[in-house]
C-alpha cells in the first residue's frame, strides 16, 4: 500500500514512516522543512519504499499529485508548539487551516481514506476531567493568542466532519495528547526535551507559572501504533479520538523527576507565564485524556510510562552531547 505522510520529516511524522516503511509500505512524505528535520527521516532517503517531496502543505497542485498517487493519507503537517503559537500566531492559523483544507479538498477528490491529528489544546478552558470526545470546548477569547492554535486546530475538525457528513468521504480525527519521544526538540517549549536538555547540561530546569499545572505525557510509539490501526478501522471514520497516556503529573514534579533520572545537579527555577511568553498567555490547569473510546474501538493502552519516556529522551539527547553528556550523576 502506498502512503502519505504530511510533515513526514516532523517528530510524529518521521516515526511513522519508521513504522510503515518497516511494515512493508510505501511511503512518501511531503514537508516543507518549517519545523520538520531532514536528520529525522535521513536514515530512509534511499531505501527503496520511501520517497520525499519537499513541499508547502498549501501548495494544492502538489498535495493533489501527492493525494492521487496515494492510497491512505495521515495529515500531521502543523505549526507546533506554544511557543511558536505566540510567537507567530498568523502563521499558525494559515498554516493550521489552509493546509488541512488543502488536504481535505484533494482526498475528497480521490476518495483517498485520511487521518486528521488534532490536539488537545481545543478542550481549552474546560474544567470537566477527563476530556472526554463530546465534552464542550470551552475557548478563551480571541484576544489572547493562545487560543488560535485551539480554534484553528477545531476548525479542521469541523470541516472534516463536513466531509464526512455531505458525502461520507471517509476520514479520522485524532486529538493527541502531549506526544513524546526521541527527535523531539524543544526549540518551540516542549516541556520534557526542554528539561531533559537542561538538566544534562546542569542548567536551571525553567519550570512556567506555579509548576501545579499537571499534564498527561504520550510515547510516540504508543501513539504511532495507534494512528495505524484507526485507520485499518473502518468503524472509526466519521470519529474523534483521544490519544494519550492518563499518567497525569504537575509541571514541577515532572522537573523533580527529570533531575532524579538524569542524576543531574541542577536546581528549578520557577519563570512566570508572563515573562515566557507574554503578558496575555493565558494555559489550563489540567489536560487529562479520557482514553475509553479509544480503548473499546481498537484496544489501545499505553505500554511505556512517564518514566520509560523520560529515559529515552535522556538516551537520545546523551546520544547526541556525546560520552560525557551524563557527567553530572558522577
Amino acid at each position: 500500500m502506498r502512503i502519505l505522510i504530511t510533515g513526514g520529516a516532523g517528530f510524529i511524522g518521521s516515526h511513522l514512516c519508521d513504522a510503515l516503511v518497516a511494515s512493508g509500505h510505501s511511503v512518501l512524505a511531503l514537508d516543507d522543512f518549517s519545523t520538520g528535520r531532514h536528520e529525522n527521516i535521513a536514515h530512509l532517503e534511499g531505501h527503496a519504499l520511501f520517497s520525499l517531496v519537499s513541499a508547502d502543505i498549501g501548495d494544492e497542485e502538489i498535495v493533489r499529485e501527492c493525494v492521487a498517487a496515494a492510497d491512505r493519507v495521515f495529515h500531521l503537517a502543523s505549526a507546533v508548539g506554544v511557543r511558536l503559537i505566540v510567537e507567530q500566531p498568523v502563521r499558525t492559523i494559515e498554516t493550521i487551516v489552509h493546509g488541512t483544507s488543502v488536504v481535505l479538498e484533494a482526498c475528497a477528490r480521490y476518495r483517498r481514506p485520511v487521518l486528521i491529528t488534532s490536539t488537545s489544546e481545543v478542550y481549552g478552558k474546560s474544567s470537566k476531567v477527563p476530556f472526554s470526545e463530546e465534552d464542550d470546548l470551552v475557548i478563551g477569547p480571541s484576544t489572547k493568542r493562545r487560543w488560535g492554535y485551539a480554534v484553528s486546530k477545531a476548525l479542521d475538525e469541523f470541516l472534516a466532519m463536513a466531509y464526512w457528513h455531505h458525502s461520507r468521504m471517509p476520514v479520522i480525527v485524532v486529538r493527541l495528547f502531549n506526544t513524546v519521544g526521541p527527535r523531539q526538540t524543544g526549540q518551540y517549549g516542549m516541556v520534557v526535551p526542554r528539561f531533559v536538555q537542561q538538566a544534562l547540561r546542569g542548567e536551571p530546569l525553567t519550570v512556567y507559572g506555579d509548576g501545579t499545572q499537571t499534564r498527561c505525557f504520550c510515547h510516540v510509539k504508543d501513539v504511532v501504533q495507534a494512528l495505524v490501526r484507526l485507520m485499518d478501522y473502518p468503524a472509526a471514520r466519521g470519529q474523534v479520538f483521544n490519544i494519550g497516556n492518563a499518567e497525569e503529573i504537575s509541571i514541577r514534579q515532572l522537573a523533580e523527576r527529570v533531575i532524579a533520572l538524569t542524576g543531574s545537579i541542577s536546581a528549578i527555577r520557577m519563570v512566570p507565564f508572563e515573562e515566557a511568553y507574554g503578558p496575555d498567555f493565558e494555559d489550563m490547569q489540567r489536560r487529562v485524556p479520557d482514553l475509553s473510546k479509544i480503548q473499546k474501538a481498537i484496544g489501545y493502552a499505553p505500554r511505556h510510562t512517564l518514566d520509560d519516556i523520560i529515559r529515552d529522551m535522556i538516551a537520545y539527547y546523551a546520544e547526541k552531547r556525546g560520552p560525557h553528556a551524563l557527567y553530572q550523576a558522577g
